[in-house]
């Protein structure tokens, strides 16, 4: 069966027809301009000219055989003998007519064919004026035609690209957001305020012009935004921050304007405006044109947001993940007067997060969402609705009618680890060296006082590098974190390489990601956590590139010399401690160790019933 080509879009077909006018409009315009440059538009039209004497000894010499009598020309054929100095010829002729009463006699008296020529000059009027003329004015009219529709369309570039939805409903409710309960009380207020203002304004209370909705990416900014037009069921305008940035200066402050004015045209409405940051950033900071418009759009929006009163029913939503870049003038009260922080959902959060998404697929029972939402620490909404998601893809492709535990569990891996590649064959010394590896970390973290359980330990190959993983699944949200659980995470990132060098003598590059990881803990730790012994209680270090969602691990300094040698020489101290103690571990469990790294080998995967029946009950304290 052949595929269904889609109808193109109206104006997409429209667009086409416009340009096969213009093409054929063109087309036409170079072929005729071709046909007038082709004729010959000189008087003889291409025939040799002749003087009225030269024409009348022709005439007298008989060579004469036809002529063309017209009131603005003679033409005609003549034949001439060939001479010594010249072949015979037959030509055409032109010439100029004089006043020559005795010319038809004469003509008669030699024989010659005479012939009438029409005195309708029009034809070559046509061609030697109006062809031209129409060339000269249709062209430029055509092209100002075209300069017409383009200048159209530059004058649209200082119009908001804000569109208010046919139906004044976004077809999202508060029902449709979970895991941010306290975000939704905060928002309740613009709800009722946008459907019964008088309860408010007889109290003399004041609802914000603004409200600013903080938080990482994914956490269901923009959702919650569209959720209070629904609730609110008032038109809803939803623009990006970069929908305001033009190559062309001004347009964001003329799109500012007009944007609020549709807003008090269409009150009560909420105006949402996406990743704020994009033009609230703050001023002064760098020069240049880019900067100069987008410090006119932001201070455009500053008017804007001083010039509408609370009571018009205006609501003015933003959301953004870098509430640290943008300008104090926006966050004053009077503008954007409250902030609504949505944050990564806890285990209740998450929980209520999953039904959501599942209630509109088909689960299979006796799945356990309770227990994906623990192992989903520090997902946000998005991650949760992707690896949903990625578990109907997976039961789909396998065939099932419904989503089981098992694709549950999969999809999380996958979106954790990233997709299994068991196409990447290990010769058997790496294999095995992958296997010692991941039981390391496992039977390290396994034995220490803080560790997380394990909950999976594969060497299957997943995502970009990974040739296997250890999972664990901490018991508990975990909001502080002290010095002893952060030594045991590092005892637990060290254990793969401490490993390696147990039983084959020498690490390898495999444990460069754990070791990445683990110099950063050790440095915020030292620099930034007060947790070092010379250092001290001093902050001598800050996050670059800090946004919601958490640093990058790089640091800028903010100390001297001496103290960032110290802070060094704190953290190779911490590495080095944490290394031995994971190493006392394997060396104090190693007939466990051989035993996991066999089984592993052959199984591929050990779930944590698995792994604990072959490495038996955690010795807390025992490697100390």
């Amino acid at each position: 069966m052949p595929p269904i080509t889609p109808p193109e879009p109206p104006d997409l077909a429209r667009l086409r027809r416009r340009r096969r006018w213009v093409s054929a409009a063109m087309w036409a315009t170079l072929l005729a301009i071709v046909a007038w440059l082709s004729f010959d538009l000189r008087p003889g039209g291409g025939r040799e000219e002749l003087t009225y004497s030269a024409f009348k000894r022709h005439v007298a010499a008989g060579e004469v055989t036809r002529v063309e009598l017209g009131p603005d020309a003679i033409t005609g054929e003549a034949s001439v003998a060939a001479t010594d100095d010249a072949p015979a010829r037959t030509f055409e002729f032109h010439t100029e007519p004089v006043e020559d009463p005795d010319l038809v006699a004469t003509l008669e008296t030699a024989g010659v064919e005479i012939v009438g020529a029409s005195s309708s000059p029009w034809l070559g009027m046509a061609l030697v004026w109006l062809l031209p003329l129409a060339l000269l004015v249709g062209v430029p009219m055509l092209l100002m035609r075209r300069m017409k529709s383009v200048a159209g369309e530059a004058l649209q570039f200082g119009r908001s690209k804000a569109a208010v939805p046919a139906q004044h409903e976004t077809g999202v409710t508060f029902d449709d957001v979970a895991g941010c309960d306290e975000a939704k009380l905060e928002l309740r207020e613009v709800v009722d305020f946008l459907g019964d203002p008088t309860r408010y304004q007889k109290l003399g209370a004041k609802i914000p012009k603004g409200v600013l909705l903080v938080g990482p990416p994914g956490t269901g900014k923009t959702l919650l935004a569209r959720a209070v037009a629904g609730e609110a069921k008032v038109p809803f305008f939803s623009l990006s921050g970069s929908d305001f940035v033009e190559m062309f200066v001004g347009v964001g402050a003329s799109r500012v304007r007009d944007l609020f004015e549709q807003a008090k045209r269409s009150a009560p409405c909420i105006v949402f405006i996406d990743e704020l940051d994009a033009i609230g950033r703050r001023r002064g900071v760098h020069m240049g044109v880019v900067n100069d418009e987008r410090e006119q759009t932001l201070n455009a929006l500053l008017v804007e947001l001083d010039g509408f009163e609370p009571t018009i029913g205006v609501i003015l939503l933003a959301a953004t993940n870098r509430p640290d870049v943008l300008d104090p003038a926006l966050l004053r009260p009077g503008r954007f007067d409250r902030q609504v922080v949505l944050d990564a959902p806890d285990l209740e959060g998450r929980l209520a997060i999953l039904r959501v998404h599942c209630k509109s697929k088909p689960m299979a029972p006796g799945v356990d969402l309770r227990a994906v939402a623990q192992a989903a620490v520090g997902f946000a909404g998005a991650d949760l609705a992707n690896a949903i998601n990625e578990a109907a893809l997976l039961a789909a492709r396998r065939g099932g009618d419904t989503i089981t535990q098992a694709d549950l569990e999969a999809a999380f891996e996958k979106v954790v680890a990233g997709p299994e590649r068991r196409s990447r064959h290990l010769a058997p010394e790496q294999r095995r060296r992958v296997a010692y590896h991941e039981i390391g970390h496992a039977l390290a973290a396994h034995h220490s006082p803080h560790g997380d359980p394990i909950h999976k330990v594969s060497i299957v190959p997943r995502g970009h590098a990974a040739l296997g993983y250890t999972m664990q699944l901490p018991t508990e949200e975990q909001l502080v974190v002290t010095k002893s659980e952060l030594f045991d995470k590092l005892v637990g990132l060290l254990g793969g390489r401490a490993a390696e060098e147990l039983v084959l003598g020498e690490p390898s590059t495999g444990a460069s990601d754990d070791l990445r990881k683990a110099t950063a803990i050790a440095r915020q730790m030292i620099a930034t956590m007060g947790m070092g012994e010379r250092v001290g209680l001093a902050r001598v270090a800050h996050p670059e590139g800090v946004m919601l969602g958490g640093p990058d691990g790089s640091m800028g300094r903010d100390c001297s010399e001496q103290t960032a040698r110290e802070v060094d020489e704190e953290v190779r101290a911490l590495l080095d401690d944490a290394r031995a103690r994971a190493r006392a571990i394997l060396e104090a469990h190693k007939d466990a160790l051989e035993r996991l790294a066999t089984a592993l080998l052959e199984r591929e995967t050990l779930d944590r019933a698995q792994f604990e029946a072959l490495a038996g009950p955690p010795r807390r304290g025992d490697a100390t």
